[in-house]
């Protein structure tokens, strides 16, 4: 807690301690930053024929109430140790108050001091190793960003804290820049392609490699943990660097992207015993015939979050159960339409602690006769911490109310790859009075986004998606829903609409 922060030319009080608010782990009492007057330096300058420094002074006064954690908050921290604790058992009185002018004028600016229990430690060097430490609390980017346009210690200091690093553009820098700046990545998040990829507008060969950023990462940061890629170029080569060059690498994330198939998957799921998530979303994977998922080591995994909606090639269902099994922490499945309503309900069995679930196909196979169907509903019901559904790639209406026991937990709902009708969608969006994000298709019309605005009175986020992308197509969502939406929807934060009249 930063309790003072001034820029002046004298203390305030007089010098005497400001009170500080009740004490968090550790607290910084007085920070004062300030320049030595003209009058002294002019005095100095008269006393003196030579100064050591005519730059200026900084006071630092430190408080801590815990000052073993704040000294042992990153790894090395012996030489601050040393030069705070010195300039602990100054009397802040003391210290404050500037010293008169005298022929010593010079020696009292130096950092060098033949009593090294009464003279302060270098002002710059506290300040860096203070600075250190307020900075890692600092998890924003864009604030981040700030901090290092203040001066150029700052901008040192912030490049040697931050530990994820966000690229918008892989084109607006290159690997060597980012390696030589910053020191200490653990998670790297790299953009490709530009959005309108998406849509077919620019040729195949456009670029967006991952080439040369995995290969100069892999020299950098031995120790890097995350990769979250979008709309770039991947190959299984890429992969298979990634996961030899990174032995504790826990988390792989593409979206959008192309070029891997299955062996680039199987070969990090094989090699990187600590992976936490692997998602692969809206991405071309080739199937190369490659049992990808039996390639998980055996044994308890760490997997928290597994996606593969875009694999479009069967999978291995046993090798797939058992790794649900195996894994306590998984949190989020998001299966491809390969897993039918029965495997996924034998699925929800095995994992009741799953929060967010992707079912790739919602039909069920077809039941001989004799045989007794699942009941859904009983295994929804049984995972009471789910609150975010997607999927329905293969949709069959009437099995729709059998997810309505999660319906008033749901926090997010996607129905964009499911054809669902206006009476569809009313009977069962009436129970979703919590739902903050809403994808679906057009194909709801504006009567579904009536019974939208009707409910979900804290929908934040809403998409619709044509179900017929032609240009000269009449979509069946008109202003008449959108008004509903905006009328009804007050805590409205983020609507995308693809206009097509």
């Amino acid at each position: 807690n930063l309790s003072y922060l001034k820029w002046g030319n004298s203390l305030p009080n007089n010098g005497e301690r400001v009170p500080t608010p009740k004490p968090a782990l550790f607290s910084i009492s007085v920070l004062y930053l300030y320049p030595t007057s003209l009058d002294d330096e002019k005095r100095e300058r008269k006393s003196t024929e030579k100064s050591d420094n005519s730059g200026q002074k900084i006071l630092v006064i430190l408080e801590s109430r815990c000052f073993d954690q704040l000294l042992t908050m990153t790894e090395d921290r012996s030489g601050m140790a040393e030069n705070v604790e010195r300039y602990l058992q100054l009397d802040p009185r003391s210290a404050a108050l500037p010293e008169p002018p005298s022929s010593s004028a010079n020696k009292s600016r130096s950092c060098k001091s033949s009593n090294p229990v009464t003279q302060p430690p270098c002002p710059d060097h506290v300040l860096e190793n203070v600075l250190e430490n307020v900075l890692q609390f600092l998890t924003s980017r864009f604030d981040r960003n700030a901090v290092s346009l203040v001066c150029r210690s700052w901008y040192l200091v912030e490049a040697q804290t931050r530990f994820e690093v966000f690229i918008g553009n892989c084109y607006s820098l290159s690997p060597a820049r980012l390696t030589h700046r910053f020191k200490r990545v653990k998670s790297l998040v790299l953009k490709g392609k530009p959005r309108f990829a998406d849509f077919n507008l620019i040729p195949p060969d456009w670029g967006a490699q991952f080439a040369p950023w995995v290969s100069a990462t892999a020299k950098a940061y031995p120790w890097l943990e995350k990769v979250n890629l979008k709309r770039m170029l991947v190959t299984d080569d890429d992969l298979a660097l990634l996961a030899e060059s990174f032995p504790g690498f826990k988390e792989l994330t593409l979206l959008c992207c192309e070029g891997f198939g299955t062996t680039g998957i199987a070969i990090v799921a094989n090699k990187c015993r600590k992976l936490r998530v692997v998602d692969l979303i809206e991405s071309e994977v080739t199937d190369d015939g490659v049992d990808w998922i039996s390639c998980f080591p055996q044994g308890e995994t760490h997997l928290e979050s597994l996606s593969f909606e875009c694999v479009e090639s069967p999978i291995n269902f046993k090798a797939l159960e058992g790794l649900v099994v195996r894994s306590p922490f998984l949190k989020k499945l998001r299966t491809n339409r390969f897993v039918s309503l029965e495997e996924l309900h034998r699925l929800m069995a095995r994992a009741s602690q799953l929060t967010s679930l992707g079912m790739g196909s919602f039909s069920p196979e077809i039941v001989l006769q004799g045989e007794q169907e699942p009941d859904y509903a009983s295994a929804f019901r049984a995972c009471k911490s789910i609150v975010c559904l997607s999927g329905f790639r293969e949709f069959t209406p009437e099995y729709l109310p059998a997810i309505s026991p999660v319906c008033a937990n749901l926090t997010s709902l996607n129905f964009s790859y499911a054809n669902i009708s206006p009476d569809m969608l009313r009977p069962f969006i009436r129970h979703c009075h919590n739902i903050r994000v809403f994808w679906a298709l057009d194909s709801i019309c504006d009567e579904g986004l009536e019974a939208v605005a009707a409910t979900c009175k804290e929908l934040r986020e809403l998409r619709v998606f044509p179900i017929d992308a032609r240009e000269d197509s009449e979509g069946p969502v008109s202003g008449v829903g959108l008004q509903a939406i905006s009328a009804g929807c007050r805590k409205l934060e983020s609507i995308l609409y693809f206009c097509q009249r």
